[in-house]
């Protein structure tokens, strides 16, 4: 089964691509908006970061940088990776008009449009730190399972496991030179 996201409401349709041949057109009516949309069937021009056999090269490309999350495959989506950059990286929901570093494609509704905050900087020995905060987030951010509070700026090291909504994080850190 494929899945197919609706360019109006971002929910996804599922059909079974086994049916079907390369280059055919299929057209969609969405259930949820009604939407009328189509999709030609073919190979991706796109690289996807988030296919099974790219996922361990997309993680080591990232791990040089600043790092990466992964997000662990649940009932709601499936499994990412989202490199992290200097600075402010703003995890939430992925939702149109929704402004932020690290959207999350899931259908997790207990995740808010804008869960958490991690912040990667040097420190004055050169070293990357990175520090977690919450949104604030109507759910909470919990850390090693236990919730940040409002004003709570937790540091967070290699391995460090995030809960936002149902949605479980892993912080990978960058490889010190």
């Amino acid at each position: 089964m494929k899945r197919v996201l609706c360019p109006k409401c971002e929910n996804y349709l599922l059909f079974d691509e086994t049916k079907y041949s390369e280059g055919q057109s299929l057209v969609f009516i969405c259930e949820h908006c009604s939407k009328q949309f189509s999709i030609r069937l073919g190979k991706s021009k796109v690289k996807a970061v988030r296919k099974d056999e790219n996922l361990e090269e997309a993680a080591e490309n990232h791990k040089e940088e600043y790092g990466y999350l992964t997000v662990v495959e649940n009932v709601f989506g499936f499994k990412q990776i989202l490199p992290l950059q200097e600075g402010d990286n703003v995890i939430g929901r992925r939702c149109v008009g929704t402004n932020i570093n690290l959207p999350i494609e899931s259908g997790d509704m207990s995740m808010d449009r804008r869960h958490c905050i991690i912040n990667v900087k040097r420190d004055k020995e050169q070293q990357v730190i990175y520090t977690l905060r919450d949104a604030p987030s109507l759910t909470g951010t919990f850390l090693m399972n236990h919730i940040l509070g409002v004003k709570d700026q937790m540091l967070v090291e290699d391995g460090a496991i995030i809960t936002i909504g149902a949605t479980t994080l892993i912080l990978h850190t960058a490889d010190e030179q």
